[in-house]
């Protein structure tokens, strides 16, 4: 399978990632759902270090390094993963996947501030571009002809949230990333070919414990069975964990090396797209054309960051 191939299945799961995490999110709550998604990704990934690696755990990582993909975890799992499922449950997955095109802005901006790296004139146009699909797919008219938002307020700030963990969570892995590589030894090839993996774990446990305490913090530990006593709920988790953090992730790093990286972020961005008509057979939803239009305008924005 070539590259391009394996980026449009990759946008493909990750479209059925974000409508698996509607239903189950709905089911059993944000809450409830990540502690689970937490901690069968880190187990999973464990499983896959083991076996490539010959220890379940990230080898040769220092304390510098986990600081980076601990931040990572904070800010892309917990703090934008639970604006992404509250944002699944207040608008749907459709509105909260258009809001995703937002990480690459959000990203662009956090490696400015954050690793001085320049933002050109194609960055800016991606800006431009990206909200403006945005706004095309969200607005609506009243009874009365004046144009208004068609979303809830709450369901928009938790998508820009959204967008904004995952594009700083980004910023932060690949500093983390650029750690890692630095302290790995030469001979330890398997190690350096799995840092995204590894990366990934160490991102998860910081998720698995900022929900976790949540959880206890709000007193809603008592909610965790739900997982064994909801089958439709279960069945979707277990969908948005294994085609999510696990193939995924695995696939994406695969089409990445196997093609232009800019074809294969591309190509990948089209979720929002894709998942426009699945959402309707699941769920009965309308898409207008203002919204196909916006949300592709919104797609064709996030690419120019790749270009």
């Amino acid at each position: 399978m070539s590259g391009e191939l394996l980026s449009l299945l990759v946008a493909v799961m990750w479209t059925f990632t974000a409508l698996f995490a509607e239903v189950a999110s709905k089911r059993m709550g944000t809450l409830v759902l990540n502690v689970w998604r937490m901690l069968f990704t880190i187990l999973l990934l464990g499983l896959l270090l083991w076996w490539t690696c010959g220890k379940p755990w990230p080898q040769h990582a220092s304390p510098e390094v986990w600081k980076w993909f601990l931040a990572s975890g904070f800010m892309g799992f917990v703090f934008g993963d639970y604006c992404l499922f509250n944002a699944y449950i207040v608008m749907g997955s459709r509105y909260g996947q258009l809001f995703m095109t937002l990480a690459s802005p959000f990203a662009a901006i956090a490696a400015w501030l954050m690793m001085g790296e320049t933002m050109g004139l194609m960055a800016l146009l991606g800006m431009i571009v990206t909200l403006t699909g945005i706004i095309i797919s969200i607005m609506g008219k009243d009874d009365a002809g004046s144009r208004q938002l068609k979303l809830p307020r709450r369901g928009i700030l938790l998508g820009i949230g959204a967008g904004l963990g995952q594009g700083v969570g980004l910023v932060l892995s690949k500093q983390g990333l650029l750690h890692y590589a630095a302290e790995i030894p030469a001979e330890a090839t398997e190690v350096a070919a799995m840092m995204p993996f590894a990366g990934t774990q160490m991102r998860a446990i910081m998720g698995l414990v900022g929900f976790g305490v949540t959880l206890l913090f709000l007193r809603r530990w008592q909610t965790m069975p739900r997982f064994f006593t909801d089958f439709k709920g279960a069945f979707a988790a277990m969908g948005a964990i294994l085609l999510g953090p696990f193939f995924g992730v695995s696939l994406s790093l695969m089409a990445v090396g196997m093609t232009n990286t800019g074809i294969a972020q591309t190509l990948m961005s089209l979720t929002p797209i894709l998942i426009l008509w699945p959402s309707r057979l699941m769920f009965g939803t309308k898409v207008s054309m203002q919204e196909l239009v916006g949300a592709i305008i919104a797609v064709a924005g996030a690419t120019l960051f790749f270009l």
